[in-house]
């Protein structure tokens, strides 16, 4: 009993010294919510409203139906019409178009008498992802075009119609890139205050001078930890949940999942980052330090956890890396919840490797609160 009294007047300090440092209070609200819109907003795969111009040297009626089903696509504007060659690196070098459709003049003629009609597709490279993309968005209405003109021959010569693709994408109908990214946002936010709370707290105790009193207290190591570990958790849960009901409710994500599985999810997740900070926080002197180990860490585990690349596209080496950084795991657990459905039994291989790196960062951490007095 009164070990379990001593516990909760360190746990009720430590919320007493976030909640009364308004820089603190900031790390937990304000961020996150800038964050969440930010990344919400503007981290998207999805190409639209691409600038692009057209040389139509054919101008003729198979060329113009062409270019309105470009036209007619959400994912290009028109901005110019060229009437000759040399004006494609103009538009293109000053940026103002990142595409050029060029239809030579025997387009029609050559389509006409069922040889290849070349269509020429110019993109700005220097971006390389709406480069690829738009390409992709081209192709796909080239041959929605040439099926159309296929369908219309078949019917006019015969009553035999040929193979007709249908695609269907499970978790993501119709492919909305802000579904994959705002699914795992929660985790990666919260993640970044988790670290930046539990990184600071005993090198505030430091700075202001206050650790050695908390070392000659009688207090333990274990229960130290315990009451520097546990404000953080409550936090990044707090704002992880918080950040997971906006992306249903705002952003229209669908959270097919159980709750369970979330939220046992997330603890395990929040419990083995604030080890990594509480780690980094005993080997830190100043806040300063503290601050410059956690964005160490921060930058390159967002990296390495196929938020925004695939792990599969890494190097081998690289890949083996990322078993050790626990964002790697709460990103597709996320995504399995929101977009899979997953329950408990499903994600259970993903979280006993969390389980793992909790269990070894914490107790290091908790030797370095005796050990490092100065």
């Amino acid at each position: 009993m009164l070990v379990l009294r001593r516990i909760m007047a360190l746990i009720v300090k430590e919320f007493i010294t976030i909640m009364r440092d308004p820089k603190s209070r900031f790390v937990v609200i304000g961020p996150p919510l800038i964050q969440f819109f930010v990344f919400g907003y503007a981290a998207t795969f999805d190409v639209t409203r691409v600038r692009y111009a057209v040389l139509d040297e054919a101008r003729t009626s198979e060329s113009r139906q062409l270019l309105a089903a470009v036209d007619g696509s959400q994912h290009f504007r028109r901005v110019r019409n060229l009437t000759a060659e040399r004006q494609i690196d103009e538009v293109i070098n000053l940026q103002e178009a990142r595409m050029v459709i060029h239809l030579g003049p025997d387009f029609s003629r050559r389509l006409l008498s069922g040889e290849q009609a070349p269509l020429q597709v110019i993109v700005d490279g220097r971006n390389s992802n709406v480069a690829a993309v738009a390409l992709g968005y081209v192709s796909a209405i080239v041959q929605q075009y040439n099926a159309q003109r296929q369908t219309g021959f078949i019917l006019k010569n015969s009553s035999v119609m040929g193979p007709r693709l249908v695609g269907r994408a499970w978790f993501n109908a119709n492919l909305l890139s802000r579904w994959y990214i705002v699914a795992a946002l929660g985790g990666t936010i919260s993640m970044v205050v988790v670290m930046i709370l539990t990184s600071l707290s005993v090198a505030r105790e430091r700075e202001f001078g206050t650790f050695d009193q908390l070392l000659v207290a009688p207090f333990t190591s274990g229960e130290i930890l315990l009451a520097k570990a546990i404000p953080g958790i409550t936090f990044g849960l707090l704002d992880s949940l918080f950040l997971a009901a906006a992306g249903v409710w705002w952003f229209a994500v669908p959270f097919r999942g159980t709750i369970a599985a979330l939220i046992v999810t997330l603890f395990i997740f929040m419990l083995s980052i604030v080890g990594l900070g509480l780690f980094v926080s005993a080997l830190s002197t100043t806040m300063q330090q503290a601050l410059l180990g956690s964005f160490a860490f921060i930058m390159p585990a967002v990296i390495l956890s196929g938020f925004t690349t695939p792990i599969e596209n890494m190097p081998g080496w690289l890949q083996i890396a990322t078993y050790a950084n626990p964002m790697r795991y709460v990103v597709r657990v996320l995504r399995q919840i929101f977009l899979e459905g997953a329950d408990l039994s499903l994600v259970g291989p993903q979280l006993w490797p969390l389980c793992i790196i909790a269990a070894l960062i914490l107790p290091p951490a908790a030797w370095l609160f005796r050990h490092r007095s100065q």
